[in-house]
């Protein structure tokens, strides 16, 4: 029981490590297009922002240098701070006689979740290891979530690259097993997803023109 405890804790710590390395560039990068409301989620989603005085102003304080990359006007951190707010995705504690702080709430973290998925990608390294990486998945029909899944799943796997081998059957050359199986969570279907990593496939000449490999 402590095995699988720690092996689960394991994974969870490294599918946190992937979400804030996820949302760190997403931040840092403004190249990748993002509405004030996905920015100012992300950034809470890093950590609490404290501030001091009335909210909006102190917020909007807070954010200044942070968002010096991001073309936002007051008014639309204001507008939208307050529209998180009241959607729940966040809230306001009091942090000390003068200090508040905004932190992201459980339903602000489902949509984090959301986020990541668009914005994911596999890192390719310098040199493939020579190893293949099979993705297999066969989610029911029903309910209709599950359609919505595998049509989420299929897609995303196109985006990054997947080559489709056969109907539910993808490879792909480098590792990529914390991605598949943060898709798959995000779904709630990760107990129909399979990852095989081979080393030799009986077509891989037509794979390496394909990933030029």
């Amino acid at each position: 029981m402590k095995i699988i405890d720690k092996e689960k804790n394991s994974q969870e710590n490294k599918r946190e490590g992937r979400i804030k390395e996820m949302l760190e560039s997403f931040v840092e990068n403004d190249s990748i297009p993002a509405t004030a409301a996905k920015f100012i989620i992300a950034i809470l989603a890093l950590g609490p922002i404290l501030f001091v005085g009335a909210a909006a102003p102190g917020i909007i304080s807070s954010l200044s240098d942070i968002r010096s990359s991001r073309e936002y006007s007051k008014k639309q951190i204001t507008h939208t701070f307050y529209n998180l707010k009241r959607r729940k995705y966040l809230k306001i504690i009091q942090d000390g006689n003068e200090t508040m702080k905004a932190i992201i709430t459980n339903e602000g973290k489902e949509k984090i979740k959301e986020l990541c998925f668009k914005i994911m990608s596999i890192k390719k390294p310098k040199s493939w290891d020579g190893k293949w990486r099979i993705l297999a998945f066969d989610i029911p029909t029903k309910p209709k979530i599950y359609n919505q899944a595998r049509n989420a799943l299929r897609q995303k796997v196109k985006e990054l690259g997947f080559f489709k081998l056969q109907e539910s059957l993808w490879v792909y050359p480098y590792e990529c097993e914390d991605e598949i199986l943060f898709i798959a969570e995000v779904y709630e279907v990760q107990g129909y997803v399979e990852i095989l990593e081979v080393s030799r496939l009986l077509n891989e000449g037509k794979l390496k023109k394909v990933f030029k490999l």
